[in-house]
């Protein structure tokens, strides 16, 4: 049963193998070379992103993804409409199968890796046209122009190929940075876009209304110079009307979403430098030694990343079922208001399963309705709004433990492979035999908790982000990934500058 489940995957292979793909380079890549395809698909990332698709009537445009754009690594309305959306969800389908052993793949086997990325190119191709085809015809609208030169049906199909084209150089351009570069290109556009919304969303001078002119009911959007038109502008009066209410917690914003950004950044940061460190010395070589670092987030911030993304499918199908002139009529599903109930022109779950599961924006969204449910735009009870804080809070640690324990599993981070890397390496763990299942043993006392708890930790991180807020409407997620990215990318550049200078830590590190 085990080899027709593997066979399948190899069957499949020759057909995802004519995709177009990147090449594993033959010899080592040396670091300059590296920065610069980094720094190249950087370039691409931001050019692609503003590129805006042929024949799109903005004025008619809905985002799905609002409320998840600066995690999905994505522009509305350009080539990047579904950002890291497709890969993301690939790689979670992949990651169930391969992790849960209904497709038994040894993604130690070079063969067998091989394959599963070779099957993951395919499948992304085919999220690329789940998410597309759907948004096309529900919310991305072509100009009476392009439709009436093509036909509806035909501007559509334009439409959805050019969507597809953007999202697939995506997908290269994160194995150019994988293969020829440093770290992920996934986590670098994330970090690319988060930090692009941190910086106007602090620093934009441009009035909340663009074209209207600054007044306090129109003050500047960035936090700093918002707070500074309201010092320079407001009288005593005024401030103690509505001048703190505005500068706290008004959107958009608010000074409190800027020291909530400050506080994960400096939490993160800590996190990221706590760890347990293991001593280990050369089995044959006497005094060479050195610590296998475990952190205690040990698996990043993936985990993070595919939970949101989940969220954000579940968001997708919530409203397309609710409102789609097709999905709306499907028995049960469609048109439930139980599922997820959607206000006309929003994309944002107003009630229902998916407004419990969708990210709050920031205190206003929740804290301020519990104490006041009279407060403007607000329709639920302060019980519900209490339980969507739960409910919401629960999914993304519960959630991220899960993926957390997948993500591990799947990429050669638990303790039977690091074992297998220690001792590949000519190392062993001081004062116990060098013997693979002693290593895995006392490897199995610490990475299977630490696993559970780093996705915890990011989860909940994540979810108190998210209830403070953040600026630019990063979202907390953004912010949290933005910072572990960061780290995470700078520990890389040490680290293959390391393997730059030694051959032997470059053996070790699997350089």
């Amino acid at each position: 049963m085990a080899e027709e489940t593997k066979s399948l995957f190899y069957k499949i292979k020759p057909l995802s193998d004519r995709l177009p793909s990147v090449e594993q380079p033959e010899g080592h890549v040396h670091f300059r070379t590296k920065i610069l395809w980094v720094a190249a698909a950087l370039i691409v990332y931001f050019f692609l992103s503003n590129v805006y698709i042929y024949g799109l009537d903005q004025t008619k445009t809905l985002d799905l993804f609002a409320q998840y754009r600066t995690i999905m690594a994505g522009s509305s309305g350009s080539l990047l409409q579904l950002g890291i959306g497709p890969i993301v969800t690939a790689s979670i389908v992949m990651q169930l199968l391969v992790g849960s052993k209904i497709v038994k793949l040894n993604l130690t086997k070079k063969e067998d890796k091989d394959c599963y990325h070779s099957v993951l190119r395919l499948l992304v191709i085919f999220m690329v046209f789940f998410e597309a085809i759907p948004q096309v015809f529900g919310y991305l609208m072509p100009s009476d122009q392009f439709a009436s030169r093509f036909t509806l049906n035909g501007a559509r199909t334009l439409i959805i190929l050019q969507i597809a084209i953007g999202s697939y150089f995506v997908f290269l351009m994160d194995e150019v940075i994988t293969k020829w570069g440093i770290g992920s290109g996934i986590s670098l556009f994330i970090a690319a876009g988060v930090a692009e919304s941190l910086f106007t969303g602090t620093l934009n001078w441009n009035p909340v209304l663009p074209n209207t002119e600054v007044s306090l009911d129109n003050p500047p959007a960035g936090t700093i110079p918002k707070v500074i038109y309201f010092l320079i502008t407001c009288s005593p009066a005024q401030f103690s009307d509505y001048g703190y209410q505005e500068i706290l917690i008004g959107q958009p914003n608010p000074l409190i979403a800027l020291v909530g950004t400050i506080c994960i950044f400096l939490v993160v940061a800590y996190l990221e430098s706590v760890r347990i460190e293991l001593p280990i010395s050369h089995g044959s070589a006497r005094g060479v030694r050195g610590r296998y670092p475990i952190k205690l987030i040990y698996a990043s911030n993936i985990p993070v990343i595919l939970m949101s993304a989940l969220l954000a499918n579940i968001s997708m199908l919530a409203l397309l079922f609710y409102n789609n002139d097709i999905l709306s009529k499907v028995p049960f599903l469609g048109h439930n208001s139980m599922i997820g109930y959607f206000e006309d022109g929003s994309t944002s779950a107003a009630g229902g399963l998916a407004w419990y599961l969708s990210a709050p924006s920031g205190v206003m969204s929740w804290l301020v309705p519990i104490f006041n449910p009279a407060v403007e735009g607000n329709i639920h009870s302060p019980l519900m709004n209490i339980m969507r804080v739960i409910i919401y809070t629960s999914v993304m640690i519960l959630g991220s433990v899960l993926f957390a324990k997948f993500w591990v599993n799947t990429t050669n981070m638990n303790s039977k492979a690091v074992a297998s890397q220690i001792q590949r390496s000519g190392m062993q763990i001081s004062g116990f035999r060098s013997d693979i299942r002693v290593i895995e043993q006392i490897l199995e006392r610490y990475i299977p908790t630490v696993t559970a708890l780093s996705g915890a930790i990011v989860g909940a991180l994540a979810a108190f982000a998210d209830l403070i807020g953040t600026t630019g409407s990063a979202s907390g997620t953004g912010v949290l990934l933005t910072v572990g990215i960061l780290i995470r990318f700078y520990e890389t550049i040490g680290r293959e500058q390391m393997m730059e200078m030694n051959p032997m830590v470059r053996e070790f590190l699997g350089g």
